[in-house]
């Protein structure tokens, strides 16, 4: 039995229609160096984080706006289907459901004391981003990394809470520094009055938090506000990764992935960055980009080839 070999066992749950190792849909913490590590393949490597989020003032995440480029194959808010979709995905990104290794239907909805539709739909997302693959007379299998669709919010977000965190973190400030400086160039001067407007106070929300030092408050306006400078270039291709953009500036994973903590400084370039888009300075917009993402990572003019000038 797959499950039996490489997990260990839950204790007995009291009530059936719960399943325990999947009570909370948030997204892992990364644990400190120093903790005990679970041997490979423990299903309880990943355990869920259960601390309450504090209240965020001023955020308003519901607006038409906020939901730009959200086209993605997420699984979460979706009950036990979604939950077992992150434990099954943070298992293979992690490595411990390795490459070529079969999956069973009959084995998962036993150890997760799941229904056969709730495991069939979970491995049809996980087959959708590239995780497993579905074969006649083969069955379900593992995925090769080169098969992953690492452009996928979730992937992102399960690896940069694995073992490949570095990794992640390097690749997505590389492509960050490749299309954002052109995106703020290609976007300045081409904003709506509403999208001009919703930056600006993207900016108001992110001074107020910076004088408060709340770190959630100041990510979500800041991965909203560089979502938007994607969605205003007026390339639809850059549209498309404003997801991305932003999943990874939400990610937890470290200051490798976001712009500057809490600060006077970064709260003053991302007001010239909207300053410029608003007046057209295509220059400046993407001047302001560079220095805020040059502030994330300083080496990063000596790692990443200078552009051509436009």
């Amino acid at each position: 039995m797959l499950f039996t070999r490489i997990l260990k066992p839950d204790p007995p749950i009291a009530d059936k229609g719960a399943v325990s190792t999947l009570a909370h849909p948030a997204m892992t913490v990364a644990r400190p160096a120093e903790a005990a590590a679970p041997g490979a393949g423990e299903l309880d490597r990943f355990s869920y984080a259960d601390r309450p989020t504090p209240p965020v003032p001023r955020w308003d995440g519901d607006n038409d706006l906020s939901r730009v480029g959200r086209k993605t194959t997420s699984s979460r808010g979706r009950g036990l289907h979604g939950q077992l979709v992150q434990q099954l995905g943070q298992m293979i990104v992690s490595g411990d459901l390795g490459a070529d290794r079969p999956l069973v239907p009959e084995e998962i909805g036993q150890r997760f004391e799941v229904s056969r539709t709730v495991v069939r739909e979970s491995l049809r997302v996980l087959e959708a981003k590239g995780l497993v693959s579905a074969r006649p007379n083969v069955g379900t299998r593992v995925r090769p990394v080169s098969d992953w669709n690492l452009l996928d919010p979730d992937i992102i977000e399960w690896r940069a809470f694995g073992p490949q965190r570095d990794e992640q973190r390097r690749e997505l400030f590389e492509m960050r520094w490749a299309i954002e400086p052109l995106a703020a160039r290609l976007a300045a001067g081409h904003g709506r009055e509403e999208v001009q407007q919703r930056l600006v106070e993207m900016t108001e929300i992110m001074t107020h938090s910076a004088a408060q030092g709340d770190l959630i408050t100041f990510s979500r306006a800041d991965a909203e506000l560089h979502s938007l400078v994607l969605q205003m270039a007026g390339n639809r291709m850059l549209e498309h990764l404003a997801s991305i953009v932003g999943s990874s500036l939400q990610v937890s994973g470290g200051p490798a992935t976001a712009c500057e903590r809490p600060s006077d400084s970064s709260v003053s370039v991302h007001a010239r960055l909207v300053d410029a888009l608003g007046t057209g300075d295509g220059s400046a917009a993407e001047a302001a980009m560079r220095s805020l993402l040059t502030a994330v990572h300083p080496d990063v003019e000596h790692s990443v080839p200078a552009p051509r000038e436009h």
